[in-house]
């Protein structure tokens, strides 16, 4: 396949390809919140809308216990390899909406300094609306272009956002129709726009939900204060608790299964461009601040975390309310490495908190979804079709790097189909992802659907 074939299909149907993005994005498919769920089924008959248009067969949204997933197939010949595309179609909630420089979903296009030539601003535009279309239109190109090497199956769900609960057994009762040899995936960034990468590992999770009650109602704080245990207090000191001086997590056990990395495997992965003064200058903070011992790429590659995602409790209207209150609440996260599980990691959390809890409150701890961590081997020819497709894209070797980020299912999927998942994503770390004002760039949308064809003129070379 000639990349010149693929540059002028693109050229040809650009403002074609963006448009039909925005409105992928005008949908807000938010499944963490029920009043969404409208939308959310409606996005999914829009993805197989799409599908159908590129020239999948046998589309179908398949229904599970949440949301469906949308599937579907083009088998050119059952002897060639097959490659498996797995996507999302569900968004994050864009809460703080007034954080947000215009409506999230209302998708704009705005020039930033990282992305001079353009960026979609919406909930989803990177995560992963934009990414997963990047793999519909590229599939259309070969399709249109007479180019297709091999066999494609589509798997799109619609709960990654809240822990692909339901994918498991879906994925268990359609074995049979998703054999094939490698699973494709772009759901996470790569380190610039002029300097690729493919991610070599990922984080697991495990995610809960932390419920401390005091007294049985809401108190006033001058007759009170002083005598009976505010939960807000008592939360925020077990929160505390969680790090030592070191900010290493003091949960007994936390660390018995960690896979320690060598000293030489630690020292190839900080060869990795990383400038730690762009990194505080893009976040405006004046220190990095982890786990001692560690540079910053270990602590969001190869080191767990512990992290308050949400805190509350009290009175937080307008003006002020001398109230002690009743209960305090915080949703919690912590990020896995390898050999770490988020079941035994989830129970050595709730027995911590429920024991150095004082006896004047009482401590509910709900765990939520959780997913495990997961290490892609450089030598798999999805590995190196990935990187050969790069390579001839960018013009220049992708650096392995390994994710801080969790997709839960990618480790059911080595489990449950034997296959490994290629993490070959387009977006930027700098995209604001799960954060107002999300967004991807159009450089960033245009070179994934350039990029993903010849991952398929190579894999189909290498798979012979």
């Amino acid at each position: 396949m000639e990349r010149s074939v693929i540059t002028n299909y693109i050229n040809a149907n650009k403002e074609r390809f963006l448009n039909e993005l925005l409105d992928l994005l005008r949908i807000p498919s938010v499944s963490a919140d029920p009043k969404y769920a409208g939308d959310v089924n409606k996005t999914a008959e829009a993805v197989k809308q799409r599908l159908i248009e590129a020239g999948v067969d046998n589309v179908e949204v398949s229904p599970t216990k949440g949301y469906p997933v949308v599937y579907g197939e083009k088998i050119i010949d059952p002897k060639k390899p097959t490659v498996i595309v797995y996507g999302h179609y569900d968004v994050q909630p864009a809460d703080p909406i007034n954080l947000w420089h215009s409506p999230p979903f209302e998708p704009v296009i705005k020039k930033t300094e990282v992305h001079p030539d353009g960026a979609i601003f919406a909930r989803g535009a990177c995560d992963d609306k934009g990414q997963m279309y990047m793999h519909v239109k590229a599939f259309e190109l070969m399709m249109k272009t007479g180019t297709l090497p091999c066999n494609v199956k589509f798997m799109i769900e619609g709960e990654e956002e809240v822990g692909s609960a339901n994918l498991g057994d879906w994925i268990i009762k359609n074995k049979a129709r998703l054999k094939g040899d490698v699973i494709l995936i772009s759901d996470t960034s790569m380190i610039a726009k002029d300097i690729p990468s493919i991610d070599t590992g990922l984080r697991g999770l495990a995610y809960m939900e932390v419920e401390v009650t005091g007294p049985n109602r809401d108190l006033h704080s001058g007759v009170y204060g002083g005598a009976v245990a505010n939960p807000v207090n008592v939360l925020c000191k077990l929160i505390a608790s969680c790090h030592d001086e070191n900010n290493h997590i003091t949960i007994p056990g936390f660390y018995d299964e960690v896979l320690e990395l060598t000293n030489a495997e630690r020292a190839e992965l900080n060869l990795a461009p990383f400038d730690i003064n762009e990194f505080k200058k893009d976040l405006n903070i004046e220190q990095e601040q982890g786990e001692e011992g560690y540079t910053t790429m270990e602590r969001t590659g190869i080191r767990p975390t512990l992290d308050v995602n949400g805190i509350w409790g009290g009175y937080i209207g307008e003006g002020a309310k001398t109230v002690l209150p009743s209960k305090a609440f915080a949703k919690i996260s912590m990020r896995l490495v390898p050999n770490q599980n988020s079941d035994v990691i989830s129970k050595l959390f709730q027995k911590y908190f429920e024991s150095v809890a004082p006896k004047s409150v009482k401590v509910k701890v709900t765990p939520h979804h959780g997913g495990e961590p997961v290490v892609v081997t450089p030598d798999s020819p999805g590995f190196k079709a990935a990187s050969l497709a790069m390579t001839e894209s960018f013009g220049k070797k992708p650096v392995p790097t390994r994710g801080g980020g969790s997709i839960p299912i990618v480790a059911l999927f080595k489990k449950e189909l034997g296959l490994d998942s290629i993490l070959f994503g387009f977006g930027l770390d700098t995209d604001a992802l799960h954060s107002p004002n999300e967004h991807y760039g159009l450089f960033n949308y245009y070179k994934g659907i350039e990029t993903i064809p010849l991952f398929y003129k190579h894999f189909s070379e290498l798979t012979k």
